[in-house]
Formats: structure tokens, C-alpha cells, sequence
């Protein structure tokens, strides 16, 4: 990792591509293509994201600028050819690099979110985790998560309501288990989710 300083509280730090490329290359097939890695970076010891005022791509002939979140978080494409110019990730914090960690956050792409599921919509986001934790546990399934739902969470973390013929919404997220969704008829949401993850246990 090469740190550039920029102010006392802030710094432009360039990540290798290659590192982020191991990860979002595990996507690419078909039984995982509505997942996504989201990246972001953790502020040490605190429950944050530390602040990205800009992310892009950087390689000898072209920039690529990368859209940050509000929650500043960034998806990377995958191309191998990215890696193959030895591309870097570019990276403007606006706090000291080494108070932030990299935070990998595997999610639904946002393609995915909206207010109205099918029972057969459910299941299909259910078995691309599934598919991916069983490839990436092929050869350590003693030690890999089984999952076992979906958690659907909201922007506003303090939302808690009844959700009609579904698991109520408690503190921003909605808990939704295999048996409950083999068992639906579909969900209705009162607003389009922040983002889906795993419902995992081990």
C-alpha cells in the first residue's frame, strides 16, 4: 500500500486493484451474480465507516472516478485487465489512514432492492449466499457459516413496526428465516431496504 499525506486530519491513500480484484472475481458466476463486495474502511475502535471524500481508479492511460455511498462504501468492477495494468484504488479520506481499516460488507446489489418481493424473488437472493458460502466452503465447511435467511436493514437504524403476514422490523432491520420464507407468499415493504445481507449462524 503506497500513503500519500495530504492535511494533518486527511490522506490520499492508493490500494493495488489485484487486492480488491481477489475478491469481487469470486462473483462472477451465475449463481452469484445479484451479490456484491462493498468496501469501505473501519474507523478503529469506533462503530463508523471513516469519511471517503473520492474513490477512483487509477492506471497509466485512464481514470476511472468509483461512486462512494453515503454510508462511504465503493464497489470495484471486476476486469481482469484492471489487474493486468497493475491498476491502483485511489482513495481520499477524510481522516488519517491509519485510524481506518479496510471493512468488506458482501450485499445485494442494489438492483435488488425495492419494496415488493416474490416469494421466488426471496429465495433466489437466499441461494446466491448460499451458493457462495458452499464454494467458498468446499474446503472448510467445519469452519464456514451456514446461512439461514435474509436480513433486509433500512436506513434509519431506529425504525421498529409490525410488517403485515411478515417478521416485524426491529431497530432498522427485518430478520427473515428460510423456514418463514419457503413458507411466504411474498413480502411487502414500507419503504426499498438500505441493503440485503446473509442471515448467517455457525
Amino acid at each position: 500500500m503506497l500513503l500519500f499525506a495530504g492535511s494533518v486530519n486527511a490522506e490520499v491513500i492508493q490500494v493495488e486493484y489485484s487486492r480488491f480484484y481477489s475478491h469481487v472475481k469470486k462473483l462472477d458466476g451465475e449463481d452469484t451474480q445479484a451479490l456484491q463486495f462493498a468496501f469501505g474502511f473501519q474507523r478503529v475502535g469506533e462503530g463508523r465507516l471513516c469519511e471517503i471524500n473520492n474513490a477512483k481508479i487509477v492506471t497509466d492511460k485512464q481514470t476511472l472516478p468509483l461512486e462512494v455511498s453515503e454510508e462511504y462504501r465503493f464497489t470495484v468492477p471486476s476486469e481482469k485487465v484492471l489487474k493486468m495494468a497493475e491498476a491502483f484504488v485511489e482513495i481520499d479520506l477524510a481522516e488519517a489512514a491509519n485510524l481506518c481499516d479496510m471493512s468488506v460488507q458482501l450485499e445485494t446489489k442494489t438492483a435488488y432492492l425495492k419494496t415488493r418481493y416474490s416469494k421466488e424473488e426471496l429465495t433466489y437472493l437466499l441461494e446466491q449466499y448460499r451458493s457462495f458460502f458452499n464454494e467458498m466452503g468446499s474446503f472448510l465447511s467445519f469452519i464456514m457459516p451456514t446461512v439461514d435467511g435474509l436480513n433486509i436493514q433500512f436506513a434509519d437504524e431506529n425504525i421498529s413496526m409490525p410488517v403485515k403476514d411478515a417478521p416485524n422490523i426491529n431497530m432498522g432491520t427485518q430478520m427473515l428465516s428460510a423456514e418463514w420464507i419457503e413458507s411466504s407468499k411474498g413480502l411487502v415493504l414500507p419503504e426499498k431496504p438500505f441493503r440485503i445481507t446473509a442471515k448467517a449462524t455457525k
